[in-house]
């Protein structure tokens, strides 16, 4: 993969542009996938921005979420798009299987691929790209690219408010080590473009429906089991509790998070009954590396405090087969 500046002479005159982001997106992927949108639109170019997966709902007041197209529900689209663009670039995720639906599509596609991202290890598919894991987030990084790009005075409310909110995420709220000095004084840059920090706040932690919020409480009481010995926690959803609650998209974002709450807890665990694979979530506090923890058990990887895994074994089976290695590691 060459540098991303070596990339800048595809983006001299207009093009074609198609972006894309990981599937079922959190608000670092749309974030970051949005911000750049704008950007691209700012400087001439025609852009196609296109979701995997549907948007979560507390995402969806994001600018230019109207003008995604959502690849599972309108695939024609997204294809024709693909097809008919001159470059490709790919936001928040190392590796095409990221996409789901969408890794034969981008496999396939001859146009030169671009990358911005913050995981670990990406995979040698991309042309151009920078991919810095210490970054706190893939917005982070569209932030340093415009800025690269000489641009910064092209930030407008849009692209700040899209920038915001995968920050704002990805470091929880700024409380995770990931945030950094140089952080703050993006974020300080984009609230003097005006944005209202709190409005986007309220429309990420604050617009909860009453069922989720009863859903929470029934995670947290029926749900979470705390392994003092081990100073970890989990969290296991079955479909069945997925239906009871008429759970929707997004809403079991952030539930990984709560057990870390508990005093002594470093590690926390969410396994989830999704479709026809179990997928898993894995958060830490200090010194345990959960990306090293997701690799080597469950298929999976990320960053140092933050990871995701999956399991092609039955929900019991692997819930059983993670309490078995609970006794080979020790959070601290």
């Amino acid at each position: 993969m060459l540098p991303i500046q070596d990339a800048f002479p595809l983006l001299s005159g207009p093009k074609n542009i198609f972006i894309t982001t990981h599937h079922k997106p959190d608000g670092d992927a749309i974030g970051s996938m949005l911000g750049l949108y704008h950007y691209l639109v700012a400087k001439g170019h025609t852009v196609t921005a296109v979701s995997p997966s549907e948007v979560p709902d507390f995402l969806r007041w994001i600018p230019g979420n109207d003008k995604l197209i959502n690849f599972e529900s309108t695939p024609d689209s997204a294809i024709a798009a693909i097809k008919g663009c001159d470059l490709i670039f790919c936001v928040d995720f190392n590796d095409f299987n990221r996409t789901k639906h969408m890794e034969q599509l981008l496999q396939e596609s001859l146009q030169p691929k671009i990358l911005i991202d913050h995981h670990l290890f990406p995979k040698d598919v991309w042309d151009y790209g920078v991919s810095i894991p210490s970054k706190s987030s893939t917005c982070e990084m569209v932030y340093d690219f415009i800025n690269l790009c000489g641009d910064n005075a092209l930030i407008d409310q849009k692209m700040a408010k899209s920038l915001y909110t995968g920050v704002l995420t990805d470091t929880g709220s700024f409380k995770f080590p990931v945030t950094t000095p140089s952080v703050h004084r993006m974020i300080a840059d984009l609230l003097e473009r005006g944005i209202n920090h709190t409005e986007i706040h309220e429309h990420i932690y604050d617009s909860w429906s009453e069922s989720r919020m009863r859903f929470l409480g029934y995670v947290l009481i029926e749900r979470m089991e705390v392994f003092r010995k081990y100073n970890a926690a989990l969290i296991t959803l079955s479909r069945k509790d997925m239906n009871l609650f008429n759970v929707q998209n997004g809403d079991t974002e952030g539930l990984v998070n709560y057990p870390l709450s508990i005093a002594g807890i470093k590690f926390s665990t969410l396994i989830t009954e999704r479709g026809d694979e179990i997928k898993m979530s894995f958060r830490s506090k200090g010194l345990f590396d959960v990306s090293k923890f997701a690799g080597m058990y469950f298929d999976g990887g990320g960053h140092f405090n933050a990871s995701g895994g999956r399991s092609k074994a039955s929900l019991t089976e692997t819930v059983d087969y993670f309490k078995r290695i609970l006794s080979d590691i020790h959070p601290k």
